[in-house]
């Protein structure tokens, strides 16, 4: 079972969670991470770090979120592995609260 990103790192990508992963699974897109699920060991360190509580794991993705289970398989395949933390979008603090951003995701 592999933890998964789902809506509300969208716009907001903060990376705390990837200065804690051993194994590197975070790929980064414009405004989101996905989490490759061939690469992730189920290790729970990322969870934690996520401040917008983005990172489930896969049994427990609440259910109107659950086709970011096959949208983090399918872009971890086409985007790059972040290795290092970044700063946030620049206005990733005005989209935190914000419900139903599926629509502004860049792939």
């Amino acid at each position: 079972m592999a933890y998964v990103v789902t809506e509300a790192c969208i716009k907001c990508k903060y990376t705390d969670c990837v200065d804690v992963c051993p194994v590197d699974c975070f790929r980064e897109g414009q405004n989101f991470l996905v989490i490759d699920p061939e690469e992730c060991i189920d290790c729970t360190l990322c969870v934690p770090e996520c401040p917008v509580e983005a990172i489930f794991a896969e049994d427990d993705v609440p259910e109107h979120q659950r086709a970011f289970i096959a949208l983090n398989a399918e872009l971890a395949r086409q985007w790059p592995a972040i290795i290092e933390r970044k700063e946030p979008l620049a206005d990733a603090d005005d989209w935190k609260e914000t419900k139903d951003k599926l629509r502004y995701l860049q792939r």
